[in-house]
């Protein structure tokens, strides 16, 4: 591990896997993230240079609005369109376009944050530790988040310590869909009502 601690005076660069973190709170809670929350404890009070979130479109009615949101709370927003194949598989994953952008930007960043429990990212944390001097973290819910990744990164952040802050709504309750998962599946039957998914301070509910 680094032994670069924290302190406010970091350049710091938050690059949030959106889909794994919607997916992740929704498998394990049957609630919502609060992306808001989850960029200010990143941040730490640091100086934060950028914060990437990365969304896939799916033609969702509602989708632009929760786009909206998230740049409303300090993200950059990079989009990309649901893949259809030939036989109906789906596919809209950010793996590579993460660690591209990761990459470029770590020569003016003393800490990377990646904002995903998946295990893909484990090549990249090394890479970035290693080769680029950076101090890596990874934020994610720690049952749903690769081991793997948790041990590479410098400090893995468990978000299920911090779910008053960083969870919306109740246990139990329905979920919008506003990104589709990688196979294309729809995974509730829900009824879609954009207004109900952004609520009144902007902050996106998914």
């Amino acid at each position: 591990m680094s032994n670069m601690i924290k302190h406010k005076e970091q350049r710091i660069g938050i690059f949030v896997d959106v889909a794994n973190m919607y997916y992740s709170a929704k498998n394990l809670y049957q609630t919502k993230v609060n992306f808001g929350e989850v960029l200010k404890l990143a941040v730490s009070d640091r100086r934060l240079l950028r914060a990437i979130a990365y969304v896939v479109r799916a033609d969702s009615p509602e989708e632009q609005g929760f786009f909206d949101a998230l740049e409303n709370q300090g993200f950059e927003v990079r989009s990309k369109d649901l893949q259809v194949f030939y036989g109906g598989q789906k596919k809209g994953d950010w793996d590579v376009g993460i660690a591209i952008d990761a990459i470029t930007l770590a020569e003016r960043l003393d800490v990377v944050v990646i904002v995903s429990g998946d295990g893909d990212y484990v090549p990249l944390i090394e890479y970035l530790r290693y080769n680029k001097g950076c101090r890596v973290e990874a934020m994610g819910f720690g049952r749903s988040s690769s081991s793997k990744l948790k041990e590479t990164a410098d400090e893995f952040i468990d978000l299920a310590d911090f779910q008053d802050k960083v969870l919306l709504g109740n246990r139990g309750s329905r979920i919008t869909r506003l990104i589709r998962p990688r196979g294309g599946r729809e995974q509730d039957n829900a009824p879609r009502h954009p207004q109900k998914d952004i609520k009144k301070n902007g902050r996106p509910s998914s």
